[in-house]
C-alpha cells in the first residue's frame, strides 16, 4: 500500500487507486454529487456555471463527472461538452456516438486475424468422437 496526503484536506491515508482523496473527503464529494444531480434534475436548463455556483462545486469537477458519465444533461439543455476526437457537442461521456463506433470497429478489427495458420489451428481444435 501507498501512503499519501489527501489532495483536499492534506491528511495522510492509505492510497489504493483512483483519486487522491481520503475516505472522509471522498464521502463529502459523493454527497456534493448527489446534491448536484438533484439540482440538475430540478433545473434542467441551468448552465454549467450556474450549477457550479449554486452547489459550491468547481466547473472542472462538474466536467469530470460528465466525462465519467455519472452526470448527463438533458437534450434541451444548453450545456454540452466537446467530443475529444472530433469536437461535436455531446451531453455526456468523452466521445460522440460516431467516434465510439469507429473506436469499437478499430479495436475489433485489430483482433481479427487473416493468418491461414491460425484458421487451420481453429479447424483442427474441434472435439472428435471415436466410433466403437
Amino acid at each position: 500500500m501507498d501512503v499519501r496526503n489527501c489532495r483536499s484536506c492534506g491528511k495522510l491515508f492509505n492510497y489504493l487507486s483512483g483519486v487522491q482523496l481520503c475516505p472522509s473527503c471522498m464521502r463529502e464529494l459523493d454527497k456534493k454529487f448527489e446534491v448536484v444531480k438533484n439540482y440538475i434534475y430540478d433545473n434542467p436548463k441551468a448552465n454549467i456555471q450556474e450549477v457550479a455556483e449554486e452547489n459550491e462545486v468547481t466547473v472542472p469537477q462538474l466536467k469530470q463527472w460528465v466525462r465519467e458519465e455519472r452526470l448527463a444533461f438533458s437534450d434541451d439543455s444548453l450545456v454540452g461538452l466537446e467530443c475529444e476526437n472530433c469536437g461535436t457537442m455531446i451531453r455526456t461521456g468523452r466521445f460522440c456516438n460516431l467516434c465510439k463506433e469507429k473506436l469499437v470497429n478499430t479495436i475489433g478489427s485489430a483482433y481479427k486475424s487473416d493468418d491461414p495458420k491460425e484458421k487451420d489451428y481453429r479447424d483442427r481444435a474441434k472435439m472428435r468422437f471415436l466410433d466403437n
